[in-house]
């Protein structure tokens, strides 16, 4: 088994959004889950890579998402996930982890060829970068605890797609291996 990277999708958010009242309910069930793979990842020395929107406010910076996320109407959602001082921070502006971003660039400075996938949307995002990540030849991890969704019957058929398509692993927070 090659290095793992756990990769933290679009969690520090506002909830400011058209969406949010589908997504808020699922997200709020993944928060815990999805801090305690966080956890684990930092006790086990795994890099931590929060790729998140930007909302379209392009002189932001990490920084400022997430005082703004923590401004914003779940602030609750927010503040168990958020990064450390080791976590590394990448801004996106469309649904993949990979699009336009430096990503694959870090993934290979850290001779990472596996990525664990936490996050939202199951069906949107996490899909994306799932076939983004596929496509580059690296391994996918995806917890199913620790992905939020709008539509639970797109999520689930993203996630079967996940597993048939892209040969992606399917497990719990509990059983992924770093």
């Amino acid at each position: 088994m090659g290095k793992r990277a756990l990769v933290v999708i679009d969690m520090i958010n506002s909830y400011d959004h058209p969406d949010a009242g589908l997504l808020v309910p699922s997200a709020a069930r993944i928060v815990p889950a999805t801090a305690r793979l966080i956890g684990r990842a930092r006790a086990e020395k795994v890099p931590v890579i929060y790729v998140n929107d930007n909302f379209g406010e392009w002189r932001s910076h990490h920084g400022e998402i997430v005082d703004s996320a923590m401004a914003g109407s779940h602030p609750e959602l927010v503040e168990p996930l958020l990064p450390d001082e080791d976590s590394l921070f990448v801004v996106k502006a469309r649904h993949s982890i990979f699009y336009e971003t430096p990503l694959t660039y870090l993934l290979d400075q850290l001779s990472v060829d596996h990525v664990v996938l936490c996050g939202q949307v199951t069906e949107q995002c996490v899909l994306y970068s799932a076939l983004d990540a596929h496509i580059r030849y690296l391994g996918v991890t995806v917890p199913e605890d620790a992905v939020a969704h709008i539509h639970p019957d797109l999520a689930d058929a993203a996630l079967e797609m996940m597993r048939r398509n892209m040969g992606a692993e399917l497990r719990t927070v509990d059983t992924v291996e770093f």
